[in-house]
C-alpha cells in the first residue's frame, strides 16, 4: 500500500496536474477553453482492474488499494482531465437510515441484466408510511479509519478526514422504485395528488438529512478533483461561499445536484410539475447545482433553467437532440455531453467512428462551454485498449477547438 502511494504522490506532482486544475477552475467558471475530457468506466473496472488484481484482504484495506490503483491506471492508460491529487480520505462513518419503505425487486442472474420492481406503494395509505430518515455518526470506528490512514501513509500522501460532500437527489425515481415504473407514470394522469404528497415527503425528507448533516458538522468541502453531478470535476474558485468561517460547512458551500431519469419521455409541463419544483426545493440550499444524467433535456431546457437556482451544469445524454441543446444553453451553464457509451461495447470497433462523432460535436457546440464525459460503460468486451483509445482520439480533437 505505501508503494502504491508513493507512486500516486510521484504522479500527483507533475505539472500537468496544475495545468488541469486551473483549467478546470476556469471551465466551471462558464470560461471557454479546450472541451474537457472525462471518462470513467464505471461497470467496465471489473475488466480493467479485476477483484482478482487486489491483493489486500478486508474491504477497508480492498478499497484503498483499488483507490490507489486506480489513479496510477489513469495516468498509465487514461489520460484524461482528470486530476491525481496526493489526497486520500478518511471517510467519517455515517449511517442514514431507511424511508420506512425500502424498495423490493426481482433480479436477474445476469449481473447487468433488467430487473423488475416489485411496488410496496400500492395506495395512497402506504405513502403514509414514508418517514424521514435518522443519521448517526460511528465516532471510534471513524477515528480508528483516520488513525489507520495516517499510520499507512501521513508520510507520503495528505490525509483528510471526509464526510458528506455535494449532495445529490432524484425524488421521481426515488418514488418510481417503491411505486413501480408503470403504476408510477399511470399515477401522474390518473392519482397525481398521490404522487405529490409522496415527492413531497421525500424532499421534505432529504432537507431534514441536509440540515442535520449540517448541524452535526458532517458536511465537508468538495471543491478538489470531487465527482460533481452525473459527471464532472468540482474545483471552483466560487466555493465555498464568501462568508464561510473555515470550519463550518454550510450547503451553500457545496454542489448540489438533482435529476429524473425515469421522465425521459414525460412532457416538459410534467416535469416541471412533478420534479423540478420540488427538486428546486432543495437545490436552493447549494452554492452551484447541476442538473440532469441520462434523461434527454432538450425540449426540458427552458424549464430547467427556469427553475434551478444558480445552475452550473446541465446533462446532456446521448438520447438528447445536440443541435438544440447547444442553441438553448450557449454559455449559460456547461454543456455537460455524455456520449453513448455503446460505441465501446459493441462486437467491434471503429475508432474512424469515434472521430467523427467527436468533431461534429465540437463543431456544433463552438459556442458553447464543453465538456465531454464517457460514463456507463457496463463493458468494454474485455478490450480497455478501447477506452485508452477513445480517450487519446478525443483528447487530440478537443485540443483543436
Amino acid at each position: 500500500m505505501r508503494d502504491l502511494a508513493k507512486k500516486v504522490a510521484e504522479i500527483a506532482s507533475q505539472p500537468c496536474q496544475q495545468t488541469k486544475i486551473n483549467m478546470w477552475r476556469h471551465h466551471n467558471k462558464l470560461e471557454r477553453i479546450k472541451p474537457m475530457v472525462l471518462v470513467f468506466p464505471e461497470g467496465s473496472w471489473r475488466e480493467m482492474l479485476p477483484e482478482k488484481s487486489l491483493c489486500c484482504e478486508t474491504d477497508f484495506t480492498r478499497r484503498m488499494e483499488r483507490d490507489l490503483k486506480t489513479r496510477i491506471y489513469y495516468s498509465k492508460h487514461l489520460p484524461d482531465d482528470n486530476v491525481i491529487e496526493n489526497i486520500i480520505y478518511a471517510p467519517i462513518k455515517i449511517n442514514i437510515s431507511g424511508w420506512g419503505l425500502e424498495a423490493h425487486s426481482t433480479k436477474p442472474q445476469d449481473q447487468t441484466g433488467a430487473y423488475h420492481i416489485d411496488p410496496v406503494i400500492n395506495s395512497e395509505a402506504d405513502v403514509d408510511k414514508l418517514t424521514t430518515p435518522k443519521i448517526t455518526v460511528d465516532r471510534e470506528e471513524t477515528e480508528r479509519i483516520k488513525e489507520t490512514m495516517n499510520a499507512l501513509f501521513n508520510d507520503i500522501l495528505i490525509v483528510k478526514q471526509h464526510g458528506v460532500g455535494n449532495y445529490g437527489l432524484a425524488p421521481i425515481d426515488h418514488y418510481a422504485t417503491l411505486r413501480g415504473i408503470d403504476n408510477m407514470f399511470i399515477d401522474l394522469v390518473d392519482n397525481p395528488g398521490m404522487v405529490h404528497k409522496a415527492i413531497s415527503r421525500i424532499v421534505e425528507g432529504h432537507i431534514s438529512i441536509i440540515k442535520t448533516l449540517e448541524e452535526e458538522g458532517l458536511l465537508s468541502l468538495s471543491n478538489r478533483n470531487h465527482y460533481v453531478g452525473s459527471g464532472g470535476v468540482a474545483y471552483t474558485d466560487e466555493l465555498p461561499a464568501a462568508d464561510y468561517n473555515g470550519v463550518h460547512v454550510r450547503p451553500k458551500d457545496l454542489w448540489g445536484f438533482a435529476t429524473a431519469q425515469i421522465f425521459s419521455e414525460v412532457s416538459p409541463a410534467m416535469h416541471e410539475e412533478f420534479a423540478l419544483q420540488y427538486e428546486r426545493k432543495v437545490l436552493e440550499l447549494f452554492g452551484l447545482n447541476c442538473y440532469g444524467c441520462c434523461e434527454p433535456l432538450h425540449l426540458k431546457l427552458d424549464a430547467i433553467f427556469r427553475n434551478i437556482p444558480r445552475l452550473r451544469r446541465v446533462s446532456i445524454s446521448p438520447w438528447a437532440d445536440i443541435r438544440v441543446s447547444a442553441e438553448k444553453i450557449g454559455k449559460r451553464c456547461i454543456f455537460s455531453w455524455k456520449p453513448n457509451p455503446a460505441i465501446v461495447a459493441g462486437e467491434t470497433w471503429n475508432p474512424e467512428y469515434v472521430k467523427k462523432i467527436i468533431t461534429e460535436f465540437c463543431e456544433i457546440t463552438r459556442n458553447c462551454v464543453v465538456e465531454i464525459i464517457l460514463k456507463d460503460t457496463h463493458t468494454c468486451r474485455n478490450h480497455p485498449e478501447r477506452i485508452w483509445e477513445w480517450v487519446s482520439i478525443t483528447q487530440k480533437i478537443t485540443e483543436k477547438f
